[in-house]
């Protein structure tokens, strides 16, 4: 989830879509018809330049290798509150809050969490809440607050309503 979030860092779903299947492909196995994830130890084996040849920065295959090399242990963050999760994944390099907000929605399936930096986010909470203008990520974090408990699956309605009306 973590690598995942890094090829979706400031690009296009359908761009990181394409870097992250020829990551996939390059390093990962392949079992029948499909491929499956490349595993932390061949990601830690490979060079820098073979983490580019696929698509991704110099910046971007520095902080995919240096996750695969690292210590992280993902186990230890589930029992975390969010505020650590955040904390916790804010501090390896690389790692930001709009990653550290969109494993708590994805990877550990947490009811509350509120991915308010991610821009396709702003521009649903914008689209139904905005009264016309874009809301900036202050303003979105606020808006998240009307939905308490349910932020995560509300994140997910707005982003298919926002596709369907907006």
């Amino acid at each position: 989830m973590l690598v995942t979030s890094i090829t979706a860092q400031q690009v296009s779903l359908h761009s990181a879509f394409a870097v992250r299947s020829r990551l996939i492909e390059r390093f990962g196995v392949r079992v029948g018809d499909v491929w499956a994830f490349p595993t932390r130890e061949r990601l830690a084996r490979a060079e820098e330049s073979e983490i580019r040849e696929v698509g991704f920065s110099t910046r971007k295959a520095e902080y995919v290798i240096g996750l695969a090399q690292s210590d992280f242990d993902l186990a230890a963050l589930d029992p975390l509150s969010d505020a650590e999760v955040v904390e916790t994944i804010t501090a390896e390099r690389g790692l930001g809050r709009w990653t550290a907000d969109w494993f708590l929605a994805r990877a550990l399936a947490r009811p509350d969490a509120w991915p308010a930096g991610d821009l396709a986010v702003r521009k649903a909470v914008s689209f139904f809440y905005g009264a016309g203008r874009d809301l900036d990520e202050t303003e979105v974090r606020d808006v998240g607050e009307r939905f308490g408990k349910w932020r995560n699956i509300s994140c997910h309605m707005l982003l298919a309503g926002a596709r369907v009306y907006g």
